[in-house]
């Protein structure tokens, strides 16, 4: 069975987990979840989410996705778990599933994976990404080989519709 893991922070965009959480579940793919931590988090509208796994304990052979949703201090917290920096080089070295959505993509930007990638984001942090190095397009999805990015949770069909797309190539 496939696996993916979700990793997410304290005031993190509930719907940007929520959405992935099921829809990768629909495709018979095994969810974990990760927070910056080992406490239950909650998101930006109150959504607890338990942990089934440790930043630590996070490998790369162990999944074939990682998703970063946004909601701005969730990733902010994410990006500061250098495990998790860790398991992001990791995953982007083996050519592993990314998705990232609204400031999800602080994560990867912090683990250093953006130089010469493709990739959109929630506008307020489109420098970020240019700074880092990447392509920005101002668009509602945007797949550039294995990393999957979207600008915001309205987008979120887009963004798991592409991602599946990707997974069954």
């Amino acid at each position: 069975m496939s696996k993916a893991v979700i990793i997410v922070g304290q005031g993190f965009e509930d719907s940007e987990f929520t959405y992935p959480y099921y829809r990768l579940q629909e495709e018979n793919i095994k969810v974990e979840v990760a927070v910056a931590g080992d406490k239950p988090v909650q998101g930006k509208l109150g959504q607890t989410v338990q942990p089934t796994i440790l930043c630590s304990e996070l490998k790369a052979e162990n999944f074939d996705i990682v998703v970063l949703p946004g909601g701005h201090e969730g990733p902010d917290r994410v990006r500061q778990v250098e495990d998790v920096l860790t398991f992001i080089k990791d995953m982007d070295n083996a050519k592993k599933l990314i998705a990232t959505t609204c400031h999800g993509s602080w994560t990867t930007i912090s683990a250093k994976i953006m130089q010469g990638k493709t990739a959109t984001c929630y506008k307020g942090m489109k420098d970020d990404l240019i700074n880092a190095g990447c392509n920005y397009v101002d668009e509602d999805v945007v797949v550039d080989g294995h990393f999957i990015s979207a600008p915001h949770y309205r987008n979120n069909h887009q963004w798991m519709k592409a991602l599946i797309r990707q997974y069954n190539r």
